[in-house]
């Protein structure tokens, strides 16, 4: 998001880079959150977004790097700032609620006001939170998801510039997860911090990030709105990190790629260069058998070509087909909305929409 150097962003990170026994986990990774703004840090376990997010927090020091709240640093070569120092809420998948506190003194332990306004911040995020009457319970007769919304009051209680959250709804149980995401959401974008968010769940990232940041072997790898790194990813992991994904392999000439399924336009590429054709199931088409033929060509979708049906799984909101393709034997998988159960060795055409299509040199 661009910012003017009159209006600085809420949390700029510069060149940020951490190694443990000489091996980097968080390599020049920049970033900015604006105020009223949530961005994810989104990638596999181990690819350093947890560590990335205990240097913004000053719980670890950088080996380099720069970090600074609305423009003024708490983190460079020079100063290295304590957590207590930075106005910063943080939010774990363990809660870290005191057994022994209440509720309401749970919330208000960050707190250095008076005895009244402590009480008034304290029953207003009770009552935002959902949570009018519960002051008196201790956390162990809370629910999980009750123990995260008091968790989210006791970080926004000092009301920090910046809120740190690292898997904090990864402990819910799914029923109660998405309820539960959207209510914390709504909060957090009301109380206007800089809001980042550290998880390894790509439908998390999608449903609450404004950006996405997603990261891999400890470098941001592509950053970009929910819809641009969905529908334009940086590279074949990036696309399968958020979906299942269908490859068909084939070899550049003239900007054209042959397949079973047509020709594809693959320009960029050098002739003889073996390119990866991606499709997600969703964008694939499936259509009957009729004695031996298939439907006719078009621009949009190119030529079918016929599989048979492996499997055939109902997954509840879609149907997913696993074929075998007559042309070479390579298997794709198809998604259907609702139910679609065709059996095994069923003859089926596939087309492919071009426009759903993404070109990528082939992985070696």
């Amino acid at each position: 998001m661009p910012q003017s150097p009159a209006n600085p962003p809420r949390l700029k990170v510069e060149h940020l880079t951490r190694a443990f026994g000489g091996t980097p986990v968080v390599d020049d990774v920049s970033l900015d959150v604006a105020a009223g703004q949530v961005a994810c840090l989104l990638g596999p376990s181990g690819c350093g977004k947890s560590t990335t997010l205990r240097m913004i927090a000053g719980v670890e020091r950088p080996d380099r790097g720069r970090i600074a709240f609305d423009g003024q640093p708490v983190s460079d070569e020079r100063l290295f700032q304590p957590p207590e120092a930075r106005s910063v809420g943080l939010m774990f998948q363990d809660f870290a609620l005191f057994p022994h506190l209440t509720v309401a003194q749970n919330v208000a332990f960050g707190l250095r006001s008076g005895r009244d306004e402590r009480d008034r911040r304290v029953a207003e995020l009770l009552e935002r939170v959902n949570l009018v009457g519960y002051g008196t319970k201790h956390p162990h007769q809370l629910s999980g998801g009750e123990q995260q919304r008091v968790a989210l009051a006791r970080a926004l209680a000092p009301r920090p510039r910046v809120m740190l959250m690292d898997e904090p709804f990864s402990g819910l149980d799914n029923r109660l997860r998405d309820g539960i995401r959207d209510t914390t959401l709504e909060i957090l974008k009301e109380e206007g911090a800089a809001v980042l968010l550290v998880t390894h769940e790509p439908d998390e990232a999608l449903r609450m990030a404004d950006e996405i940041l997603l990261m891999r072997a400890g470098r941001i790898v592509q950053r970009g709105s929910p819809y641009n790194i969905y529908n334009a990813p940086a590279d074949r992991a990036a696309a399968a990190f958020f979906s299942d994904i269908n490859v068909i392999r084939g070899t550049s000439r003239g900007a054209l790629t042959r397949t079973p399924f047509g020709e594809f336009l693959t320009p960029g590429h050098a002739d003889g260069a073996e390119v990866e054709i991606v499709i997600r199931p969703q964008h694939l088409k499936i259509d009957f058998d009729r004695n031996g033929r298939g439907p006719n060509p078009t621009p949009a979708e190119g030529t079918p070509a016929r599989g048979r049906v492996v499997r055939a799984r109902f997954l509840g909101r879609e149907s997913l087909v696993e074929f075998v393709m007559d042309s070479d034997g390579s298997r794709l998988t198809a998604s259907v909305p609702n139910v679609f159960l065709p059996k095994p060795g069923t003859a089926l055409w596939l087309m492919i929409r071009r426009d759903r299509c993404f070109v990528f040199p082939a992985r070696r």
